[in-house]
C-alpha cells in the first residue's frame, strides 16, 4: 500500500459532521447484536434468530446449486400443493372430520 493510499484510508474525519462518533452510534447498517456482560453465547443465539427471521439461511440453501427454470417451477408447484393440503387438513379438523 502506498503512502498516499494509507493517508486516504486512515484519514481523520473529525471536521466532517457525518463521521462524528455520535452519528456512528445511531447508524446501524445490516444486522447487529450487542454483547452484554461478556455473554457471547446469548448474543450468538440472538444473531442466529435474527438471521433465521431475515431468511438468510434459506437463501444460502437455495444458492448452493444452480436450479433450472423447470425445476424452480416444479418446486413452486409442489410447495403450493403442500400449502393447499395443509389448509384442507386444517379446515377438515375445524369442521370435525
Amino acid at each position: 500500500m502506498s503512502n498516499y493510499q494509507s493517508n486516504i484510508r486512515f484519514n481523520n474525519h473529525s471536521s466532517d459532521k457525518s463521521y462524528s462518533s455520535e452519528s456512528k452510534r445511531n447508524i446501524k447498517p445490516g444486522i447487529s447484536v450487542e454483547v452484554r456482560n461478556n455473554n457471547v453465547e446469548k448474543a450468538m443465539r440472538i444473531l442466529k434468530k435474527k438471521l433465521q427471521e431475515d431468511g438468510l439461511f434459506n437463501e444460502l440453501r437455495e444458492r448452493e446449486a444452480f436450479m433450472s427454470k423447470g425445476e424452480r417451477r416444479r418446486k413452486s408447484a409442489a410447495a403450493g400443493r403442500r400449502r393447499e393440503q395443509k389448509k384442507l387438513e386444517e379446515r377438515m379438523e375445524e369442521q370435525g372430520y
